[in-house]
């Protein structure tokens, strides 16, 4: 692959190079929902968030990725009306003091747009889709009603909405459900809000199918990345390094369209420390997460090592959507190890920007042993994971290299120079290679 494969085909705004989002669902994070008696406007409660950006800055972040904070019924995705902040987190002054407080502290911002769909109070019935004499649903739930993006003036809604909240200090959109939505809305919409906010950035709920073309077709700028998600917690739990190996060759072909969005847990899944098997493995799904290509997510939460379980039932998210107190928390030793893990491995990957777009290439692969390397251009690491119950020996020569750094490691010393290393059972190993 040439070194100009190494940028993506499609650009994106140039500051998402150095994102790293810190993801945080609002209605929970503050205890608004679910909530009895719900609280009021006048307890401002979206300030809370406020309160935690220091902690996201002491984390390595540098972008907030917020959850749904406009008017609606319940949960946030059952919107009522997108120019207005949900009355339970506070007021317009409120997300004003946010996004001063945020941007002051060197943050971005991304707003959670749900425009596939309203809630049933929604005011513009007449923009609603319809199937026969009945109104159509979002995925068989009753509450959540369709709407008709074949209507020139939905296209209108959700240009000045996205403007709006862009001319009051956001720096993009996630846009939820964007898997359900025709490309061609997307196609219309978005060129039309880049025009007036060049750069604004785009991220597109995608679960499965293929992400490349709903890019191009689209104009997104990025896409969830739930295919290696998956494959992370499904090869450290089953012992199958292939189907990880799989999964970022697929990683490696979305990176000459697109730069996609990473994550090992997010407001929708179960956390990563309640998925994995065992718990040493945490390790190794963010070891992964923070030494291959894309633009990070971490799930307010899992930095902790929090742990939560979603269920397929009415409230089933909540348990992944905990309320937070006013910080410092006061989190155990392994909460406080899992921390320390996630600042250090995101300090590295912020003085390592390349890995943006890096392409990675196995150099070792059974079962349980995989030693990748990551590379864009001149720049490389290699990477080691084992969960195997026997150490993996690794000789930087037999890979093609003279010798390397220890940048990092389970027990490893740092910046040791080394042309062999054993790596322990269940460790990992950081490696730049000279």
């Amino acid at each position: 692959m040439t070194d100009a494969s190494h940028t993506a085909a499609v650009s994106e705004p140039g500051w998402v190079q150095h994102v790293i989002w810190w993801h945080v669902y609002p209605l929970g994070f503050v205890g608004a929902h679910p909530a009895d008696p719900p609280p009021s406007p006048d307890e401002h409660r979206l300030l809370r968030i406020v309160d935690w950006l220091d902690h996201a800055i002491e984390l390595g972040a540098s972008g907030l990725a917020l959850g749904p904070i406009f008017s609606s019924r319940t949960h946030g995705y059952d919107t009522t009306d997108h120019l207005r902040i949900d009355p339970r987190l506070g007021d317009d002054d409120d997300f004003g003091t946010l996004v001063v407080e945020a941007h002051r502290r060197g943050l971005r911002i991304l707003l959670d747009g749900v425009f596939n769909h309203v809630g049933t109070d929604f005011a513009h019935t007449e923009w609603l889709r319809t199937r026969g004499d009945r109104v159509d649903v979002f995925e068989g739930h009753g509450d959540l009603v369709a709407l008709d993006h074949g209507n020139p003036a939905v296209a209108d809604y959700v240009v000045d909405v996205m403007t709006r909240w862009l001319r009051r200090g956001a720096d993009g959109w996630r846009l939820d459900a964007a898997y359900a939505v025709d490309d061609r809305f997307w196609a219309e919409v978005l060129p039309r809000v880049r025009e007036q906010f060049p750069d604004a950035y785009f991220l597109a709920e995608i679960i499965h199918g293929d992400y490349a073309q709903r890019v191009r077709s689209s104009g997104f700028d990025s896409v969830t990345q739930y295919e290696l998600w998956k494959a992370a917690w499904s090869a450290l739990n089953d012992g199958n390094f292939h189907e990880l190996d799989w999964a970022l060759v697929r990683h490696n072909e979305f990176l000459d369209t697109f730069v996609p969005t990473t994550f090992v847990g997010n407001h929708d899944v179960t956390r990563i420390a309640s998925r994995l098997d065992d718990i040493r493995h945490l390790e190794h799904a963010l070891v992964l997460q923070m030494t291959t290509g894309g633009t990070p997510s971490v799930y307010a939460g899992d930095e902790f090592g929090y742990r939560g379980i979603k269920e397929e039932r009415f409230g089933g998210d909540d348990a992944v959507r905990p309320e937070f107190a006013t910080p410092p928390l006061d989190v155990d030793e392994h909460g406080a190890d899992v921390f320390r893990l996630h600042k250090f491995l995101i300090g590295l990957r912020r003085r390592h920007a390349w890995l943006h777009t890096a392409r990675t290439s196995p150099l070792l692969l059974t079962n349980r042993q995989y030693v990748y390397q990551s590379r864009a251009g001149s720049e490389a690491l290699i990477v080691a994971l084992n969960i195997a119950e026997e150490p993996l020996a690794i000789s930087l020569p037999h890979l093609g290299f003279d010798r390397g750094e220890v940048l990092a490691g389970s027990g490893a010393p740092p910046s040791e120079v080394v042309t062999t290393y054993e790596v322990g059972p269940h460790g990992w190993l950081i490696i730049a290679p000279h």
